[in-house]
């Protein structure tokens, strides 16, 4: 004898589950914490690699900015890309600088200053490696931007109000500006990798560049 089929129960409709409340589900907190763990990592590697050159251990790295190996490479698929985010907060910071001085009182100091913190810069970048891994970090994109045009950019905006209140001579191209600067730079930051050198040189030397480019 057939047994009866047993009726089938209505099936429940289908809800989405209301979000839990609080922090943790909206992620706001993590996403905070990943960003100070990139600015910590990026300051940590600044001065490492400052200190080291380019082949700084990625993880006394991570040491210096208080996270695991692990956290720098969520961030940073490796040493190059690390690099160039040093680069170009450098790079931001010189851009930056150069806008500020825009508004001087003295066309010819503003110019004078902005070369001076442009010299830095580029012993600093000698150290990192020099132009071939600026170009080579450029050439892949990592750099984001073409950072030689944003300095000759910079140093262009200056020159040009320098020349036009008479701090500096017209027939002078901005290209050529940080050309003679970057040879400063170059000259120096060798010299004073293999032997010490004379520390005074390169403002010696780039107090004859200001000379030159003061107008006849």
């Amino acid at each position: 004898m057939n047994q009866p089929k047993a009726q089938a129960q209505p099936t429940a409709p289908l809800t989405t589950a209301a979000p839990a409340s609080g922090p943790t589900s909206t992620g706001r907190p993590a996403r905070a914490d990943a960003v100070r763990n990139r600015e910590r990592i990026v300051a940590a590697a600044r001065e490492a690699f400052a200190e080291a050159g380019p082949e700084a251990s990625l993880n006394e790295i991570a040491r210096r900015a208080g996270v695991g190996p692990g956290t720098l490479y969520r961030h940073f698929s490796g040493r190059p890309e690390l690099l160039a985010a040093v680069l170009k907060e450098r790079i931001d910071t010189l851009c930056a600088h150069a806008q500020d001085l825009l508004t001087a009182d003295s066309a010819g100091a503003a110019l004078a200053e902005w070369l001076r913190a442009f010299l830095d810069h580029a012993r600093v970048n000698q150290g990192l490696g020099g132009a071939l891994m600026l170009e080579e970090l450029e050439a892949t994109g990592a750099l984001g931007t073409d950072c030689h045009q944003r300095i000759r950019d910079a140093a262009g905006a200056l020159l040009v109000r320098a020349q036009d209140s008479g701090d500096a001579r017209r027939d002078l191209a901005a290209a050529d500006l940080v050309q003679l600067v970057i040879g400063v730079a170059l000259s120096t930051a060798h010299k004073q990798a293999s032997t010490g050198g004379d520390r005074e040189q390169p403002e010696r030397l780039l107090g004859l560049v200001l000379d030159a480019t003061k107008p006849r």
